[in-house]
């Protein structure tokens, strides 16, 4: 028993605990927009969540379980409890899950490991063999600062720097709360290519080349990636910085892929571009919280925002779902961030951004939202919470 009351532990970007009780209010919030009357399928679909703890990876396998009845298998990589030290808030979102599909009768199956491993995909590998005999779609949504790569043993570390140039922009001090310029020095060499090394499309690779290898994809699978693309404001530290070099070279990987699967099963590999979502790893990256604050606010007005269990909602009812042709751009992408980038949605940030300052700060952007959703995502700030409480941090997951 570790009964306590816990308090969020904020620096800057960087939450260090997380609450089990606001954690699994989120996760059942999340499960009540899912939830529909599910039509009689004979053969319920079997998915894999690559990354399925936290983000898109959470509400995809939200959104496929109460939306669709399938069977899900998760692979994450999380901190349990331990003593007086709380779980990892994707750890109590993962244990929450798993509480809420037990009671309605779904079957999940849960790994906690480090996806990049031989061992982790072996493992996969069997539980799939044994319990689901093949897999019908799988979702890959892995978010990592390292990788430690399963063949050279090397400790990729990413960076998220631009390209070529310095980047000199304004973004918030999420310690101080107030606007800043900041200037950030180009990548080497060197740091582009861990970068790539991490977050690029090599590891996808490997999994679907392991499930291949066993008859593990069934006839015309689909696969799907998730990535981000932005606007022109983000664009020196994103999309033409190292990570977004690492977004170009998991594209290219999921296109070699989509003709592969098209070959050998008639299946399909995507990529899906997600709107700007309010997570521990874009609080990291410089000048996005701004922009969110700013794009939050635009797009709440007008009755377009949508958090990640919106997106994958929209997602599988649209695109992805069963008997659906997905509709994608010329580049076969499929744009989940249509509404962000709408031409009005653009040219309202672009206008906010250009006047944005530390006395209009809180004017034109909604830098309490913000936060707020951001102590969220922790457990923290939950409607109907009891945060006087002690609570039982010790929480199981039916780990396999």
């Amino acid at each position: 028993m570790a009964l306590q009351v816990i308090e969020p532990k904020i620096r800057g970007f960087i939450c260090t605990n997380a609450h089990p009780t606001g954690c699994l209010k989120n996760v059942r919030s999340q499960i009540d927009l899912a939830k529909k009357d599910i039509e009689s399928i004979e053969n319920t679909p079997n998915v894999l969540v690559i990354g399925a703890s936290t983000g898109y990876g959470l509400a995809s396998r939200i959104a496929l379980t109460w939306g669709y009845g399938t069977n899900t298998i998760g692979i994450f990589f999380e901190r349990p409890p331990s003593g007086n030290k709380t779980g990892s808030t994707g750890y109590y979102n993962s244990a929450a899950f798993h509480q809420m599909a037990t009671q309605d009768g779904f079957t999940a199956i849960s790994i906690n490991g480090d996806a990049f491993s031989d061992q982790i995909k072996q493992k996969t590998i069997d539980e799939i063999q044994e319990h689901f005999g093949q897999i019908d779609l799988v979702v890959y949504s892995l978010a990592s600062p390292r990788r430690i790569h399963p063949k050279t043993g090397i400790d990729h570390r990413s960076v998220l720097k631009p390209v070529g140039d310095s980047c000199t922009e304004k973004t918030v001090d999420l310690t101080n709360e107030n606007i800043i310029d900041i200037t950030i020095h180009p990548a080497t060499d060197e740091e582009i290519a861990n970068t790539i090394a991490v977050m690029g499309g090599e590891d996808l690779e490997f999994w679907i080349e392991a499930l291949l290898s066993e008859n593990l994809l069934a006839p015309q699978a689909n696969i799907v990636s998730y990535s981000y693309i932005g606007p022109k404001i983000t664009d020196q530290i994103y999309s033409s910085g190292t990570i977004g070099l690492a977004k170009i070279d998991l594209e290219k990987r999921v296109n070699a892929i989509d003709t592969r699967l098209l070959d050998q099963i008639n299946g399909h590999a995507y990529l899906s571009v997600n709107k700007a979502a309010i997570s521990q790893a874009s609080a990291a990256i410089p000048i996005v919280p701004l922009y969110i604050s700013i794009l939050n606010r635009i797009m709440d007005t007008k009755d377009l925002n949508e958090k990640p269990i919106d997106q994958m909602i929209r997602l599988f009812s649209e695109y992805l779902g069963p008997n659906l042709v997905p509709i994608v751009d010329e580049n076969r992408r499929i744009r989940m961030d249509d509404r962000e980038l709408r031409s009005d949605v653009v040219a309202e940030v672009n206008e906010k951004w250009s006047l944005v300052n530390n006395e209009n700060f809180h004017d034109l952007a909604d830098f309490e939202g913000y936060k707020r959703s951001f102590r969220n995502l922790f457990g923290f700030e939950v409607e109907g919470v009891d945060y006087d409480q002690p609570i039982e941090t010790e929480v199981t997951i039916p780990l396999v």
